[in-house]
């Protein structure tokens, strides 16, 4: 029957259809994406029962696997970025209406400028951990922060999380590069607060 076939997820790409039979055949691991007709996405092998008494999985709660890819991830941070630079640019030009030296202006500018840094950690604790599960650059893209059962963080989770991106940051932003090593896409910051950035979708 259509019903008993299953298109596999193998080296990234989706393959098949197989039967039941032939999964057997096949190196299925319990975190093996899966998909039969009928379903909208796919699920990790061991949410299938007959997978489980097929292959000897036991199932295994866990968060939505469509971990949001590094591109996904910086390119939201430069689209908060880009907003919270803005926000400061058009501060500091209503500041110059009272400022009108040259000089007193660029170290006006230059002197502020950490306000910048802090504005992004502090939007980003509070846009993590708001309802809407991410910054609006995060929004944009449809990937949002989760912890590790796929639930909206908590305010201090959020705090951790964003605080933890030194980590990610020293040395030569290699916490941030992890993500291609880590099954989950986490970053050491991610790590450290036991959180994930999801997607909607794997394919």
């Amino acid at each position: 029957m259509e019903n008993d076939l299953y298109t596999v997820v193998i080296n990234g790409k989706p393959q098949g259809p197989y039967t039941l039979e032939q999964l057997t055949a096949l190196k299925i691991q319990p975190a093996t994406f899966i998909r039969k007709p009928g379903m909208d996405d796919y699920k990790e092998a061991h949410e299938f029962p007959e997978l489980r008494a097929l292959l000897g999985f036991t199932f295994q709660q866990t968060a939505p696997q469509y971990f949001a890819s590094f591109d996904q991830r910086l390119l939201a941070s430069c689209i908060d970025f880009f907003f919270i630079i803005l926000t400061y640019i058009g501060v500091m030009l209503l500041c110059f209406i009272s400022v009108t030296l040259k000089e007193e202006r660029i170290l006006l500018f230059v002197s502020f400028s950490p306000v910048v840094l802090v504005a992004k950690f502090l939007y980003g604790v509070f846009g993590d951990a708001s309802s809407s599960e991410g910054t609006v650059g995060k929004r944009l893209l449809n990937i949002k922060v989760t912890d590790l059962n796929g639930n909206r963080i908590s305010l201090k989770r959020s705090f951790i999380r964003n605080a933890a991106k030194i980590l990610s940051v020293i040395p030569l932003f290699f916490g941030y590069l992890y993500i291609f090593l880590n099954k989950k896409n986490q970053s050491w910051h991610d790590i450290a607060a036991n959180t994930l950035v999801i997607k909607d979708r794997l394919i």
